[in-house]
């Protein structure tokens, strides 16, 4: 029979999960009710100080329960099952390496004692000993094949290794083994959320929730499902669900706080992510999320300060550490070597590295790291920084600062960004080489990415096909491609279109930049080729999905941080009614 612990879910990232696992206890535990008069005449009786902890841990008071198992260990050293229950309490107690040692000692005695495997392996998965925890649900699942909680228990394990197509695997067969199983649904939702199978994953959520109504985290995660299905209203339904069933639920705040900011119900996501804060103060997911609302909002100088809280998250950002101090603009850097490192993408690089001039006019010697693709572009920064590859680290500095965290440092607010017109330039010789190249000057050069790094979080909501675009290749222009990697079905429509494509000839972002200083205009969604195009002062038209980056601000169709940039939003989810807003802007450029 099961225990009545299951893990504690970690803090997730927005819109992510936590994966539960259940502990087995083996005996029947039993209600306190009638064992204190049992204990009394047999004080000296393993088995009933056995039953008295069994039935104490039920009721969640655990040190009475460890005392119990404690003595009931002492009159019986070769008690596995009283070890195993043990492990279970002090598990619960997160005395976590005792808790192994617990179950060590129980296998010890009892060599095929399937429960006690499980039980180990959920405790070495808490303790991150991802590996040993899966050797451990096999072995337990090798003793009992029977057993949902140990397939369901290895699949936990397999995902954190991220091996989700064996994780599905192993929940599958959970749940063919006990079709009511709610834990196994909610699991395998949760690998199918990974796989990107939106659909399926919503089923098991709300399988689970058939199964157990009362599934707050079920309900919290079909929130997360809907809203990346774009169902926001709906997501909204499933994190209210969440918090009915547990009103101190941090995380289902916070994911309705990014679902409201969606909604652009600013001021009520605030509220959540406030609410997210208040029961769990040090909530860094909840603390980034919130910065990045109030930096949509314009709202830069409380954007930036609670934006260092990107550090901290689950996947931290901009963390390095160096002996020298960091430095976020307090200390004067007046003959100072300040070491900028880079952070988060590359559309971040392009966009921030204009910050070296106003650290090179407060009298500092910057240094700068950059990402490979950019390292022979920003080459140029010079004199006003040096530019160093993505590893390298100065030999001698005075302060570090990651990248991100130079608008805070600096003093950024809606009415001093930085916004010089054209501060990247193209390499006049690679500019010469790539104008012999392209179609003649006969009519309009406009180039066109339709398609981000798939690895970006919100990539497929950004990112489109180059079908969807086609309704634009009508206009009288040369199309020129400037996307590196190709769709199965892109290079047929590239033909078709009559687009021309240099792929793998587009060496690093150098080559790049030589290709757009020679176009009319550039068409693209929200790329690190948008921000490349609006460093260079180029007509840039930025296509954003309607869950845009904080960036690009909120209902505006132009940016602060980039003059000559035009913004086309989506009206909610439709990227039809978009591309037929640009394609009649198109009529300003030639006649369709």
């Amino acid at each position: 029979m099961s225990g009545d612990r299951e893990d504690t879910p970690p803090i997730p990232k927005p819109f992510t999960a936590s994966i539960q696992a259940t502990f087995q206890q083996g005996p029947a535990s039993y209600q306190l009710a009638g064992y204190g008069h049992a204990i009394a005449p047999q004080p000296d009786s393993a088995e009933a100080n056995y039953s008295r902890g069994s039935a104490l841990k039920e009721q969640q008071r655990l040190a009475e329960a460890l005392a119990a198992f404690d003595r009931a260990i002492a009159l019986k050293p070769d008690y596995a099952e009283a070890h195993n229950s043990r492990g279970i309490v002090l598990a619960n107690l997160d005395r976590l390496d005792d808790a192994v040692a617990g179950f060590d000692g129980a296998i010890a005695l009892k060599p095929d004692y399937a429960e006690a495997y499980n039980n180990r392996g959920i405790v070495l998965q808490d303790l991150k000993r991802i590996g040993e925890a899966l050797a451990n649900f096999d072995k337990a699942i090798a003793l009992q094949p029977g057993d949902a909680r140990a397939h369901n228990n290895r699949g936990v394990a397999l995902h954190d290794l991220k091996r989700s197509d064996d994780a599905l695997a192993s929940h599958d067969k959970a749940i063919a083994l006990k079709p009511d199983y709610a834990e196994a649904y909610y699991n395998r939702g949760i690998v199918l959320q990974d796989l990107k199978r939106l659909d399926d994953a919503l089923a098991d959520f709300e399988t689970a929730i058939g199964l157990k109504p009362n599934y707050a985290p079920a309900h919290n995660n079909r929130g997360v499902v809907l809203a990346n299905l774009n169902r926001l209203d709906d997501a909204i339904a499933g994190f209210d669900g969440a918090i009915v069933l547990k009103p101190d639920d941090a995380e289902a705040y916070n994911n309705r706080g990014n679902v409201l900011q969606d909604l652009k119900r600013f001021d009520e996501a605030l509220a959540n992510f406030d609410k997210a804060i208040a029961l769990m103060p040090d909530f860094a997911e909840a603390y980034s999320n919130q910065s990045y609302c109030l930096l949509k909002m314009g709202r830069f100088e409380q954007g930036w300060r609670l934006h260092e809280w990107r550090k901290k998250t689950a996947r931290p950002l901009g963390n390095r550490s160096f002996q020298q101090p960091l430095w976020l603009g307090a200390e004067d850097v007046a003959n100072k070597t300040l070491f900028v490192h880079w952070e988060q993408g590359l559309g971040d690089t392009i966009q921030f590295c204009r910050y070296g001039k106003l650290l090179k006019a407060r009298g500092a010697r910057v240094v700068m790291s950059v990402q490979e693709p950019l390292y022979r572009l920003l080459q140029q920064m010079r004199p006003d920084m040096e530019v160093v590859g993505h590893n390298e680290v100065p030999a001698e500095f005075d302060y570090h600062c990651p990248l991100m965290s130079l608008p805070l440092a600096l003093g950024t607010t809606s009415q001093n960004i930085p916004s010089e017109k054209r501060y990247i330039l193209a390499d006049e010789q690679l500019r010469r080489a790539w104008d012999i190249r392209l179609p003649p000057q006969t009519k309009p050069r406009i180039g066109v990415v339709w398609r981000g790094s798939p690895q970006h979080r919100n990539d497929h909501n950004r990112s489109i096909d180059l079908a969807t675009l086609a309704p634009l290749f009508s206009a009288d222009a040369h199309w020129i491609s400037l996307q590196k990697d190709l769709g199965l079905g892109d290079y047929a429509l590239l033909e078709e279109h009559k687009i021309v494509h240099y792929g793998d000839e587009l060496k690093d972002f150098s080559d790049t930049a030589a290709v757009l200083d020679l176009l009319d205009l550039v068409i693209t969604v929200d790329t690190s080729v948008a921000h490349l195009a609006g460093a260079m002062g180029k007509q840039v038209w930025i296509l954003l999905p309607h869950k845009s980056d904080w960036r690009w601000l909120s209902d505006r169709d132009d940016s602060p941080w980039y003059p000559t940039a035009r913004l086309f939003r989506q009206d909610m989810h439709s990227w039809k009614n978009l591309i037929a807003r640009v394609r009649a802007a198109l009529r300003d450029f030639v006649q369709i």
